[in-house]
C-alpha cells in the first residue's frame, strides 16, 4: 500500500479479532476520531487521541501490547498508522472499517 508518507505497511483487522485482543488486553486501541465523535459514541477500552492533533510520541506505551487504530471507517486510522511509521514506530495494524464495521458486527459501544 502506498500512503501519505511513501509506503507504508498496514494490517487489516476485522472487528471480531480487535474485540477479541481487546477483552484479552493483548492490545491497545486508540482512537484517532475527533471529540465530537468520540462525545456521541467509542469503542470501550479506547485511548482517544485525534487525528488533528495526533502526535506519534505521545502514544500510549503499549507495554507488550499491540497498538492498533480505529477511527469512523478506517480511512483516518490508516493515516494514523503512516504517521506512526514515519516517526519510527512499528505500529501497523488498524480497525479495517472502524466504528462503523464495529457496529455492524453487533459489538458494543458506549457513549
Amino acid at each position: 500500500m502506498f500512503g501519505l508518507f511513501g509506503r507504508s505497511e498496514v494490517r487489516d483487522l476485522g472487528p471480531e479479532e480487535v474485540a477479541a485482543e481487546l477483552a484479552a488486553d493483548r492490545i491497545v486501541l486508540v482512537d484517532v476520531r475527533e471529540p465530537n465523535e468520540t462525545a456521541r459514541e467509542r469503542i470501550p477500552g479506547a485511548v482517544l487521541m485525534p487525528l488533528s492533533v495526533f502526535d506519534p510520541a505521545e502514544l500510549p506505551d503499549p507495554a507488550g501490547r499491540e497498538v492498533v487504530f480505529s477511527c469512523a471507517s478506517g480511512i483516518r486510522s490508516v493515516k494514523a498508522v503512516e504517521m506512526a511509521q514515519a516517526a519510527g514506530l512499528p505500529h501497523r495494524a488498524h480497525l479495517a472499517g472502524g466504528i462503523k464495521a464495529w457496529k455492524s458486527a453487533g459489538l458494543p459501544t458506549e457513549s
